[in-house]
């Protein structure tokens, strides 16, 4: 699994199984969801330190700007930061303004966000979501929907998108791919092409208002994140 927005790069390719397998070809049993969820937000809460150290200083501004933009009406605003690891996201929303509230699946990772932040934190399980309906004037989704398999991606999104008001906004990054999904380093990911990822935004009844390759001002293939803001129908 690439580490969240991170820098990635092709050495960190190193698999559990030694494959990836493209979405077509998967199908996964509840026992493997569990199994799936536990070992990954194992390997994120035994690596929080670390993790937390390596990421502390990356310059996301840019995605946070392109979730800004699109929100209409007058901030401040209410944002659900999905997937906020130890709170660097969190902390720069709610230093801007806003009411901002954190959601991460590692119990250690949302104690952290809470110290970080100083802002609301839930603890969830991306495949168990408990979220309020239209509360939401924007969610920030940087580098954790690439943690939801594929099957389930379709459910994820409709929840999210429940959650937002209407023309409510959705931010997402993550790491592209082929199509296909697997282990990395001890997690579990999904890497998506855009053409994919854009036909599972628009399913769950989102609209496209912007996207883009990251790290920005190099070449396509030495961008590996894939950028995109989404609007929820009135």
């Amino acid at each position: 699994m690439i580490p969240r927005d991170c820098g990635f790069c092709d050495t960190r390719e190193v698999l559990i199984d030694r494959e990836w397998r493209s979405f077509d070809s998967m199908k996964l049993t509840p026992q493997d969801l569990k199994q799936i969820v536990r070992l990954t937000l194992d390997q994120y809460n035994d690596g929080a330190e670390d993790f937390w150290e390596g990421t502390r200083g990356h310059d996301v501004s840019q995605n946070i700007a392109a979730l800004l933009e699109y929100i209409e009406g007058d901030p401040p605003f209410t944002l659900l930061d999905f997937g906020c690891g130890p709170g660097r996201d969190l902390k720069a929303l709610a230093d801007r303004g806003h009411l901002a509230i954190g959601l991460d699946g590692a119990a250690r990772f949302t104690a952290m966000a809470r110290d970080h932040s100083g802002c609301e934190v839930w603890l969830q399980d991306f495949l168990k979501l408990e979220l309020p309906d239209g509360h939401f004037d924007g969610i920030f989704a940087n580098a954790s929907l690439f943690h939801v398999p594929a099957q389930e991606l379709p459910l994820v999104l409709r929840e999210l998108c429940a959650a937002l008001k209407p023309r409510g906004v959705l931010f997402s990054s993550n790491p592209r791919g082929h199509n296909e999904e697997g282990w990395n380093q001890g997690r579990y990911g999904t890497f998506h092409d855009w053409n994919a990822w854009q036909r599972y935004m628009s399913t769950a009844g989102l609209l496209e208002l912007n996207h883009y390759y990251r790290p920005p001002g190099l070449p396509r293939n030495r961008q590996p994140w894939l950028a995109s803001v989404w609007r929820k129908s009135s």
